[in-house]
């Protein structure tokens, strides 16, 4: 069968051909329809992932929607290795797949899969939103952060802000239901002292209002910046649960003491081990069952699947990529 197959860690995959699987006890054989590329993916093919498997030749991807042996259309998610979503066949476990609704093509549910389980996971099961809540989206131009900022909205959030680097796409951010947008400049040498300062009284201006939910898709200064605020603006011994899901302005941050001991923010992960498997693949199925009626939005580029070796490091834009086998 034709795959997208990992052969060196730190390298693109390549569409060649690969064994066709054979399901175990206890598995399913799925004939794959679609499956995004997703930062998840991306970093369980090099290796980088906390649950990725070492052994190679391999083929990638983590999740995706396909068709079993019964006919059944469901999503699924981590192929048995060395199989892999990206793929014409995989195998999977049979309690790691959930139907797909029928109002819900291939594509969608595949592009909507992983950034709507991180978002959900993370408001519902991490920081238990209620309706009437003020949350805070950090990094709201990514497609996970436009998932979290209308499941908010959906759930009940009372107030929306919604911060990231991109003034431009941050605007376009209000249409999904943020009422607040806060951009932000901290990097450029001489320039980011002055951004840092802007960014922080703003976030203060709107935080000394009342703030519930942090989710944080970024990390690095942003969040420094978001944490320093709370304990500045917010009332005294008022919780806020700040929830990191994502690091892409970087994986470490310098966090004073003194923002923890004059507040009551609660800080806490949200992802694989974090949250138990099972929640993490209801969670996809709580977001497929809102999808029509929340009218989410979600933007994709679909692509062949024999593209992958070109388009593995092509930025999708505010697109997800999805890659389809036919």
């Amino acid at each position: 069968m034709k795959a997208a197959v990992v052969y060196e860690a730190g390298k693109a995959p390549v569409f060649a051909e690969f064994e066709t699987p054979v399901a175990q006890a206890g598995e399913a054989l799925i004939a794959v329809k679609a499956s995004a590329l997703t930062q998840f993916t991306r970093s369980r093919a090099s290796g980088a992932h906390y649950s990725a498997d070492a052994a190679l030749p391999a083929i990638a991807g983590s999740d995706g929607v396909g068709v079993t042996g019964e006919g059944r259309r469901v999503y699924f998610i981590l192929p048995q290795a060395p199989f892999g979503a990206l793929a014409e066949v995989t195998r999977v476990r049979a309690g790691f797949c959930i139907p797909v609704p029928d109002g819900i093509d291939d594509v969608t549910a595949a592009a909507l899969a992983n950034p709507g389980m991180s978002a959900w996971a993370a408001l519902v099961y991490r920081a238990q939103i209620k309706p009437g809540d003020t949350v805070l989206i950090n990094g709201a131009t990514g497609t996970a952060g436009r998932l979290a900022v209308q499941l908010a909205k959906y759930l009940g959030a009372d107030k929306i802000i919604a911060t990231a680097r991109d003034a431009t796409a941050l605007e376009s951010v209000k249409a999904l239901g943020a009422d607040v947008v806060l951009p932000f400049q901290l990097d450029g040498g001489d320039k980011a002292e002055e951004g840092a300062a802007r960014f922080g009284a703003a976030l203060e201006a709107q935080l000394k209002e009342g703030i519930d939910v942090v989710i944080d898709y970024l990390w690095g200064k942003s969040a420094e910046a978001i944490i320093v605020a709370i304990a500045k603006a917010v009332d005294d011994a008022r919780p806020v649960r700040f929830v990191q899901v994502g690091s892409s302005s970087g994986g470490e941050i310098t966090l004073p003491g003194a923002a923890l001991r004059s507040s009551a923010i609660v800080l806490m992960g949200s992802g694989i081990k974090s949250v138990p498997l099972p929640d993490l693949l209801a969670a996809v199925g709580h977001v497929f069952s809102v999808a029509v009626s929340a009218n989410l939005k979600i933007a994709t580029r679909v692509l062949p699947l024999a593209d992958v070796q070109t388009a593995w490091s092509a930025d999708g834009g505010k697109a997800r990529i999805v890659f389809v086998t036919s």
